[in-house]
């Protein structure tokens, strides 16, 4: 029976600095194997409650206005510290220049994104931290490695190890 082959990895980040270790382990197999890595950003919408308010106040087709423009500028700067972040882990990196990285941002629930994008793009590993923002486990991590089809790599974070 031969081994599955690992063609694209689906590495999830915050962009904080605690998921730097994160980063750098799906580099390292991404590297080996010489597989592609996507880089998925979920941003949250916003919840019932503040939509409900807005919904009172601002007209549908100028809320529709809003909403878009504030989620191409979410998409764009999301870009753009995704670009800076990797710049600046990769400039450390040996045989960074020949890495496959593509950057996604999607907008929704953090734990059905990560799945509809791993499942879309056909990813055959899942990368992600072990803790969220506030050094607890991270419910989201928990979700995607019970509901993925495919394997999910859990790297801790927010500890100093090599």
């Amino acid at each position: 029976m031969a081994l599955p082959e690992i063609n694209t990895i689906l590495y999830t980040t915050s962009l904080g600095s605690h998921t730097r270790p994160v980063f750098r382990h799906a580099v390292k197999l991404a590297t080996a194997l010489n597989a592609k890595i996507v880089i998925l950003h979920v941003v949250e919408p916003i919840g019932e409650m503040g939509t409900a308010l807005i919904k009172n106040y601002v007209p549908k087709d100028l809320l529709k206005k809003i909403h878009d423009e504030g989620i191409n500028e979410i998409h764009e700067e999301m870009h753009i510290r995704i670009e800076k972040f990797c710049a600046e882990e990769l400039n450390n990196l040996p045989a960074a220049d020949k890495l496959n990285v593509e950057y996604v941002v999607v907008e929704g629930n953090h734990t059905d994104s990560i799945l509809n994008e791993a499942k879309k793009r056909g990813v055959q590993l899942i990368i992600m931290g072990s803790e969220n923002t506030f050094g607890r486990h991270s419910h989201t991590t928990q979700q995607v490695a019970r509901n993925s089809t495919v394997p999910v790599v859990i790297v801790p974070t927010g500890k100093k190890y090599d």
